[in-house]
């Protein structure tokens, strides 16, 4: 406790008042005793300053003398001693008035451990806050403006299609019914995929939001992923796959919210058949091990080169554009997919080689939670 009030802001200036005190007395003491051997070894005052000092003692007095000498020299010493308190000081005031000013890059050097120098860290990490706040404020912006502009990208060339269609039938450009059926159709078409990507961006900025309510309950994973494979049957048929799941036990519990859940998996099973209907199969593999529940959904259809790997979970990103809006991929789902991983603690990763491409999950299992 000692050592700690003696680096405290009030005993260094309690140090500097003693330390003048102590030095105007050393002064004083000298002076009067140079002043004494001078008049006393010099009494006949031949010496011009021996006459000056009985002058002032005759008519001043000394007592006066060495009250306004004193005065004045401790103002001296405790400038001189408190001085380095001073530049501080001064240094804080000059940190803070280029902080105020705009410059969150400034950092005031803390030299003391007194209550100077933690405020000098404290307006340290509060500046550093603030940059951190302004950084992320920047890049709430910068995403928010790439959300628009990549919607209205994506929006406006299905929407120029269903347009133009239907003006051909407002206008009666169409040479017979055939004609006229295969417009309607073409702008249907269009009109789903715009859907789609409604869809898709209201349920990417519900999940990307922080104040959404999760309703958790307690998710058997085997069941449950049997259940989407028995339901996507028909679109596993149509692109010639087969859905094969595999656990090592019966159950697997997770707890999480069975809605987000289900379009978590429904994503990656749509994505799966969109792009790995090449390798025919479709693997999901339940594992559970040291409190973690992993989830595994492999394709053996077309590789994703490796430079694209860390951009997978961006919105609006597609490794192949063309390819992409042509199997009617909006470039949300795994950007939602990811949301909703990080909304529950977890994680997912893709990875991909010649053989086979697999996006893994990890969920703290439901026993993990428990202990």
């Amino acid at each position: 406790m000692k050592p700690r009030l003696f680096r405290t802001f009030l005993w260094k200036f309690l140090l500097a008042f003693l330390a003048s005190l102590l030095a105007l007395g050393l002064v004083l003491t000298l002076g009067y005793f140079l002043a004494a051997q001078l008049i006393r070894f010099n009494p006949s005052s031949s010496f011009p300053l021996t006459s000056l000092l009985r002058w002032i003692i005759n008519t001043v007095g000394s007592v006066t003398v060495m009250s306004v000498t004193g005065c004045v020299l401790f103002l001296l010493f405790f400038f001189i001693f408190s001085r380095n308190i001073i530049r501080y000081l001064e240094l804080i005031t000059s940190g803070l008035q280029q902080i105020a000013g705009g410059d969150l890059s400034h950092r005031i050097p803390v030299t003391s451990s007194d209550e100077l120098g933690q405020v000098a860290r404290t307006v340290n990490e509060m500046t550093a806050r603030l940059s951190q706040a302004q950084a992320e404020e920047r890049a709430a912006v910068q995403a928010r403006n790439d959300l628009i502009t990549g919607v209205s990208h994506d929006l406006r060339t299905p929407l120029t299609s269903v347009l133009g269609f239907l003006g051909y039938i407002e206008q009666d450009r169409y040479r017979d019914e055939l004609e006229l059926r295969q417009y309607v159709s073409i702008a249907y078409e269009k009109s789903l995929v715009l859907e789609k990507l409604i869809d898709d961006l209201f349920d990417y900025t519900r999940v990307t939001s922080s104040d959404i309510p999760l309703k958790l309950e307690q998710i058997d994973l085997v069941p449950f992923l049997q259940q989407l494979a028995d339901e996507s049957v028909p679109a596993l048929e149509a692109a010639g796959m087969i859905c094969r799941v595999h656990a090592p036990s019966a159950t697997i519990i997770v707890e999480g919210d069975g809605e987000l859940m289900l379009r978590l998996f429904e994503n990656l099973m749509t994505n799966a058949i969109r792009y790995g209907r090449d390798g025919r199969y479709l693997d999901i593999e339940l594992t559970e091990e040291r409190g973690l529940t992993s989830v595994i959904f492999r394709n053996y259809g077309e590789p994703i080169p490796v430079s694209h790997l860390p951009h997978l979970f961006e919105r609006f990103y597609r490794v192949e554009a063309s390819r992409s809006k042509k199997t009617g991929g909006s470039g949300l789902g795994l950007a939602i997919a990811k949301s909703i991983v990080e909304l529950h603690g977890g994680t997912i990763t893709a990875s991909s080689d010649k053989r086979k491409t697999e996006f893994k999950i990890l969920l703290t299992s439901m026993q993990a939670a428990l202990r």
